[in-house]
């Protein structure tokens, strides 16, 4: 299953319908939760009853499907929206007065694509400025050339070009062309090192070619002094990158990191967050069947083999090497007591968990016997954080932490979760735990309504999350703000109507708007027109991104008959360069330093929530034992 299917699978049941309330009371709208099902899940009947949970279920089920079961209709937008992306402009409309407007052309090569490329860019970068179609094809090329051209190949055939530059000339070059073909390289091989930077830690072969054109390159520096300039940026980024050459020694060991929810420390949390990296070392507990556990050290981007083989290790397995894998396996137990058996080669398991999931080593016959760890089922009714903090101080730090979590995510990771190229799960790893946050923050604010036991508190507390709603939207944390809103139209919260009818009226409408706008009617028209008000920096709502380039993906073909499909790249690419609008400025909130916020701060960073949408409807019939 692909992680944003685990993701969506993971959002709770769709919202039950709910008893009609008196008259004057406010009238709720069950399209809401529909916004994290972007044709992945579908409904079951219209006409199936869901007034409570059915047994052993949560409410009303959701059915599952791969994206390549979507079908036209429902990939596509709604009539009279506009498209995915902007129609390519006309050539020599770009505005640099160069005559090089995108133009989209007839599909190629993935070796001529890169070789027309190096054509135009070796007409001298002077002539072509920023946002040219060369630039645009530039940028394009090296954002999506993992699904029709892995990165060791691009290398290499920039190395090769790179030497050919020298020689003979080839088709398409003037004699004595050196200079500007071989300057044409190097601006390919700077854009791809300014994109990918950290990312390349992870890519061995990459960086032995790097290295090698590097190299190369700095022989030249002082036979073509007009290349000085680029060549000292090379160095700088070679430097920053860090890259990985599988003869050089090893780099130093790492630091450990915290992996985000598996270890409850107040001092990792109120750190700033960083990207995770496949080699990154975290510290991660797995648990035996009697519910005790070893803490292992591991890589991120560890395999369920490597995993099993360091648990065995700690425990000091009698069996032979060669057993030890054998003799456990290693399961996912969800606190609903779902339960998952990983397979050996599946990798960077630790990211794909869910809020409350635990990993469990354990014979293959006593996986039935698995249980969820009791904390995850036991709940203590009473006053949070939240009772005791006002509304402003806890969304502003709900959009510090996002902001923190969403500067994390490569924009790469968007294409690779949704395209799977040629990199593995391991960099998805930042985007896989900014979508868990955003169900986190779904199940918080479904978990603090329901632990609230007095009906004046339930309802002073549902204004409160409303308000919350309305400063996220404000701070432009549209992320936030879908969560709180979703949370809000759980099952288990739309039908306490007792505590909605206490809600103020002017809270009532206001919280009608945030449906309007959270609306997925016309492929979220709503949204979408807010989104184009708004200006950098802003968070926008992850899962609806994915959304379109699934979209674009299921749309057509990235390849026919060998030949690439440039629409379709561009389509991708522009939907990149939209996630670096939204974090073209830096995020400034005037946040405290004092000891109070600090404690809202680790609160805010580590909410304790209730995943198990049974659990969230017991307490819910409790409070009210009837909606009608």
């Amino acid at each position: 299953m692909k992680p944003l299917e685990k993701f969506l699978k993971k959002q709770g049941s769709h919202l039950a319908g709910r008893a009609g309330p008196g008259p004057g009371a406010l009238q709720r709208r069950q399209s809401v939760s529909r916004l994290l099902l972007p044709g992945f899940l579908r409904e079951p009947g219209e006409g199936e009853p869901g007034a409570g949970p059915e047994p052993g279920g949560d409410g009303r089920c959701l059915e599952l499907r791969s994206p390549s079961s979507f079908s036209s209709e429902e990939l596509s937008p709604a009539s009279g929206e506009p498209p995915l992306s902007p129609a390519p402009a006309a050539p020599g409309c770009c505005g640099c007065g160069c005559g090089c407007g995108w133009s989209p052309g007839p599909p190629a090569s993935p070796e001529r694509l890169l070789a027309a490329l190096l054509e135009r860019l070796g007409g001298g970068l002077a002539s072509h400025g920023p946002g040219c179609g060369t630039d645009v094809l530039l940028d394009d090329l090296i954002l999506t050339h993992s699904l029709f051209l892995p990165t060791e190949h691009l290398l290499q055939q920039l190395h090769q070009h790179f030497l050919l530059a020298s020689g003979d000339p080839s088709p398409g070059w003037e004699e004595g062309a050196a200079l500007p073909r071989k300057r044409a390289v190097l601006s390919v091989l700077l854009r791809f090192l300014e994109t990918y930077q950290g990312i390349l830690q992870e890519e061995e072969s990459a960086g032995k070619v790097i290295k090698d054109l590097y190299l190369l390159l700095m022989k030249d520096a002082s036979l073509y002094p007009e290349l000085e300039d680029e060549i000292l940026k090379l160095h700088q980024l070679v430097e920053t990158v860090e890259l990985k050459v599988p003869e050089e020694s090893p780099p130093p060991s790492k630091q450990v990191k915290p992996l985000f929810r598996h270890f409850r420390r107040i001092d990792s949390c109120l750190q700033t967050r960083v990207a995770f990296r496949g080699s990154d070392e975290i510290f991660c507990r797995v648990y035996m069947p009697d519910h005790s556990y070893v803490t292992i050290r591991s890589r991120l981007s560890a395999s369920v083999q490597d995993i099993l083989a360091a648990v065995t290790e700690k425990l000091q397995y009698s069996e032979e090497p060669s057993a030890r894998e054998e003799a456990l396996l290693l399961v996912v137990v969800a606190s609903s007591g779902e339960k998952a058996v990983l397979q050996p080669c599946e990798e960077c398991v630790f990211t794909t968990l869910g809020i409350n999931s635990h990993l469990f080593a354990c014979s293959k016959e006593t996986v039935e016997s698995l249980v969820p760890l009791p904390e995850e089922v036991q709940v203590s009714p009473g006053d949070t954080e939240i009772h005791r903090v006002e509304a402003e101080e806890i969304a502003n730090h709900m959009t510090a932490f996002h902001w923190e979590l969403f500067r994390c995510v490569h924009e790469l990771e968007f294409v690779d979760y949704v395209f799977h190229g040629e990199r593995g799960r391991r960099e998805t790893a930042n985007l896989e735990l900014l979508l868990q946050r955003c169900s986190e923050v779904q199940s918080w604010v479904a978990t603090e309504l329901l632990l609230c036991e007095s009906l004046g508190k339930r309802a002073h507390l549902l204004k409160k999350f409303i308000k919350i709603a309305a400063v996220c939207k404000q701070n432009q944390d549209m992320l936030s703000f879908y969560a709180v809103v979703m949370g809000l139209d759980n099952a288990a919260v739309s039908r306490l109507r007792l505590t909605w009818e206490k809600l103020p009226s002017k809270f009532k409408s206001l919280f009608r708007k945030f449906e309007t706008l959270t609306d997925p009617g016309r492929n979220h028209k709503a949204y979408r027109e807010a989104l184009c008000r708004m200006k950098a920096p802003l968070i926008p709502f992850v899962p609806l991104i994915l959304k379109d380039l699934t979209f674009v993906h299921e749309g057509s073909k990235t390849l026919l008959d060998g030949l690439v499909n440039l629409e379709k790249l561009h389509s991708i690419a522009e939907k990149v360069r939209t996630i670096r609008k939204y974090r073209s400025r830096p995020l400034c909130l005037d946040l405290e330093a004092s000891p109070s916020q600090l404690q809202t701060k680790a609160y805010v960073r580590q909410f304790q929530v209730i995943d198990n949408q049974n659990l969230l409807f017991e307490l819910s019939y409790k409070l009210e034992a009837s909606s009608q």
